[in-house]
């Protein structure tokens, strides 16, 4: 019962047609809401199985609460993915890397994070059978005698399940990245970074007045791009100051470049005017033990230096499982630099002293992330070189 929905839409609290009862079927299947439609409360035209009730409603928001989504009760591109993935458990079909249609569900997150388990790389836990998961699956195979083809069948899968009762799991992944990026040493001379200016084009994001948040993130993208120039980095930005594009397209972008990091750059916008403050994401449902270390790492880093240079209040960092930083190969974290509809961070964002403070925060954040921890420095104390 799998419909190709339409690239933009929002089904919510309200609407009906075949696209909710098709919400209702993938929600039932996961045990989060009935399909008996004589449970409902009462009897409604159109039908109950068609009508994206409170019931509904109540699941959606529980399931993406479940997935590290936005918990608004919409049914939008990324949580349509995300049902679609949920319904996969190993085993129930052959999973085999194909570049041109990437198996995508919990199924091969479960098996990354088996081979994870067992030693073997396949990559981050993302639920994506790239060329990493598929050559971890060939070494699998090879230390198995099996035929080292990359692709899970049933004689892989058989296998598999009969040592996963002999493997204790851990984070294998935390001390994988920390190695890398101790590695790569502290210099930031020859470290790539993807600058990501949210919204553009057509999407302004948050508006505010005057202040558009896409124009705004550009201006302290540029910045930013400019200060790391002058540090050794070379950076890549993922759109002009006039064009835009979704997340699949950045992140695909992002991931041509061969970067070691990207910085997606926001402002936030409530109905509430006293909401406030700086927030980081970075790829991960902890639920599941499923996340980017280095992401993690770089967004607290980032968002304690946004708070002690910027004066912003602390929204802490969250893991989400979102396009842009689940489908990037590098460490990705997005930034939400204050709100433009709360009249005090609407100050000192349009201040002129704000992007300076931003780009100073964001770069001794990067600077930090490769640092050792005994040559490492309190928030708000490390000095970069000065622009000459």
């Amino acid at each position: 019962m799998t419909q190709h929905p339409p690239h933009t839409y929002r089904w919510k609290l309200g609407d009906t047609g075949p696209a909710i009862a098709e919400i209702r079927f993938k929600l039932a299947l996961l045990g989060l809401l009935s399909l008996d439609d004589s449970s409902s409360r009462q009897r409604r035209l159109p039908s109950a199985s068609s009508l994206f009730d409170r019931e509904v409603d109540a699941a959606v928001r529980h399931f993406q609460q479940q997935r590290g989504l936005t918990s608004d009760g919409v049914v939008g591109p990324e949580t349509y993915r995300h049902l679609n993935e949920a319904r996969w458990s190993l085993g129930d079909r052959v999973l085999s890397h194909t570049a041109s249609n990437l198996q995508i569900g919990d199924d091969v997150a479960h098996l990354q994070q088996r081979l994870l388990d067992m030693g073997f790389t396949p990559g981050r836990v993302d639920g994506i059978y790239g060329p990493a998961t598929a050559q971890a699956v060939s070494e699998f195979q090879r230390n198995m005698g099996l035929v080292p083809d990359g692709t899970l069948g049933l004689a892989t899968f058989t296998v598999l399940e009969r040592l996963a009762r002999t493997v204790v799991g851990g984070a294998p992944h935390v001390m994988r990245e920390t190695e890398m990026l101790l590695r790569s040493g502290p210099a930031l001379s020859g470290k790539v970074v993807v600058i990501d200016p949210g919204h553009g084009g057509s999407d302004p994001g948050v508006l505010a007045g005057s202040v558009s948040e896409a124009v705004l993130v550009w201006e302290i993208a540029t910045s930013l791009a400019g200060r790391l120039n002058a540090l050794g980095v070379r950076t890549y930005l993922t759109r002009g100051a006039d064009s835009g594009g979704d997340e699949a397209q950045r992140a695909e972008y992002a991931n041509a470049t061969g970067a070691d990091l990207l910085i997606s750059l926001h402002v936030e916008g409530h109905h509430n005017p006293a909401a406030s403050g700086v927030a980081s994401y970075y790829y991960g449902d902890e639920s599941r033990g499923r996340w980017s270390h280095a992401g993690k790492q770089f967004a607290g880093l980032a968002q304690r230096e946004l708070i002690a240079r910027c004066g912003l209040g602390d929204n802490r960092s969250h893991a989400r499982t979102w396009t842009l930083l689940r489908s990037t190969r590098m460490t990705a974290v997005r930034l939400e630099m204050g709100y433009l509809t709360n009249p005090g961070d609407a100050a000192r964002i349009t201040s002129p002293g704000f992007r300076t403070n931003a780009v100073e925060s964001i770069a001794v954040a990067v600077q930090r992330l490769y640092l050792p921890p005994e040559d490492d420095s309190p928030t708000g104390v490390l000095h970069l070189p000065a622009l000459t």
